[in-house]
C-alpha cells in the first residue's frame, strides 16, 4: 500500500471520528445542540436541556444597517407623520406572540421593558416625544406598574393593626398600542420617497376601579435609532415557517405591520381627533394622509 493511500485512510477516519464526536458532543449538550443566542426576558421561559428539534440550532449574529446620513441639501421635501399599530389587529399578532427561544422567551412589549431595565437601551418622558428627558429607572417602573399597594391589616385576635406593602406586577397585556414618529422625506439623489422612523411609544389602557375603561397614555417614548441594534437581536415569528424568520428591526424596517396615521406636522401640532373629527372621520382623514405619501412620490414621475 503506497504512502499516499495510506494517508487518505488515516485522513477519512479522522473525520469520521471527529464528526462521531461532535454529533454526540451537540446530542448531550443543550448549549451545543440547542444553541440560544438571545437573553431570556423573563423567569417563565426556560431553554430545553435536550436538543429540541431535528437540527443543531447556530448562532445568528444580526448586524442593523446604520441609517444613511442625508444633507438638507438634498431633500426636497419632507413631512413628519405620526401613527399608531393596534396590536389586536391581526396582521400585528406578532406582536402578542408570547415568545420562544430566538424571540427572547416573552412578547415584544416584554423584549423592550427588560432592555429598558437592563440599561441597554434609554427611554424618554411620555409627555414629550422630542426625546428632551429622559426617564431615571425608578421612574420607568412607577409609569409601568404604579405605587405599591398600601392596606392596613387587622389580627382578628389581638386588634393589632399592620401595614401591608405588596408591589404589583406588570401587565404586558395592558399594552395594546404603539405610537410611530416618522419622517417621510424625497431625497434628490435617490429620486425616490424614503421614511425613517424616528421614535416609538407603546401606549397602555388605563381602566378605573370598576373596570371601565377611562383613557390610553404613552408609557415612554424610545429614540428609535438607538434601539435598532437591540431590536436586531431577538427574531420575530413567522406563522408560515419556523426556519424562516427576521429580526424585530427587518420588521419594521420592511413595514410588516398594519397601523394608520394620527397626526401629520400642522400649525398647531393636533392629532386628527384633536381637531374635533370622530373615529371614523379621523380614519378617513388618516387614509387620505397615506394616499397623499404615496402620490407625492407617484407625481413626480408622471406627467
Amino acid at each position: 500500500m503506497s504512502i499516499l493511500k495510506k494517508y487518505r485512510i488515516a485522513a477519512i477516519s479522522a473525520f469520521i471520528f471527529a464528526s462521531s464526536a461532535s454529533f454526540a458532543q451537540s446530542a448531550s449538550d443543550p448549549a451545543v445542540s440547542n444553541y440560544n443566542s438571545y437573553d431570556a426576558v423573563n423567569d417563565i421561559w426556560k431553554p430545553s436541556l435536550v436538543r429540541d428539534g431535528v437540527y443543531d440550532r447556530v448562532p445568528h449574529v444580526n448586524t442593523p444597517l446604520l441609517p444613511q446620513e442625508v444633507r438638507e441639501a438634498d431633500i426636497m421635501w419632507k413631512k413628519r407623520v405620526w401613527r399608531e399599530i393596534d396590536i389586536r389587529e391581526k396582521q400585528n399578532m406578532a406582536f402578542r406572540y408570547p415568545g420562544d427561544g430566538y424571540s427572547g422567551g416573552g412578547s415584544f412589549i416584554e423584549i423592550i421593558v427588560d432592555a429598558v431595565k437592563k440599561g441597554k437601551i434609554k427611554a424618554y418622558s411620555n409627555m414629550d416625544d422630542r426625546f428632551t428627558s429622559a426617564l431615571t429607572k425608578e421612574q420607568i417602573l412607577d409609569f409601568l406598574i404604579g405605587k405599591p399597594d398600601t392596606t392596613i391589616v387587622v389580627d382578628p385576635e389581638t386588634g393589632k393593626e399592620s401595614v401591608v406593602v405588596k408591589s404589583r406586577e406588570f401587565d404586558p397585556d395592558v399594552v395594546t398600542k404603539y405610537r410611530l414618529k416618522e419622517d417621510w422625506y424625497i431625497d434628490r439623489n435617490t429620486g425616490r420617497m424614503q421614511r425613517q422612523i424616528i421614535g416609538m411609544a407603546p401606549i397602555k389602557d388605563i381602566y378605573n376601579d370598576d373596570g371601565t375603561f377611562r383613557a390610553s397614555q404613552p408609557i415612554f417614548w424610545l429614540y428609535f435609532p438607538e434601539i435598532t441594534p437591540m431590536l436586531a437581536q431577538y427574531e420575530v415569528y413567522n406563522p408560515d415557517n419556523d426556519v424562516a424568520r427576521m429580526t424585530w428591526y427587518d420588521f419594521f424596517e420592511g413595514r410588516y405591520f398594519a397601523s394608520r396615521i394620527i397626526k401629520v406636522s400642522n400649525p398647531f401640532d393636533l392629532t386628527f381627533k384633536e381637531k374635533g373629527m370622530s373615529n371614523l372621520e379621523a380614519l378617513y382623514e388618516g387614509q387620505k394622509m397615506q394616499d397623499m405619501l404615496f402620490n407625492k412620490e407617484h407625481d413626480m414621475w408622471v406627467y
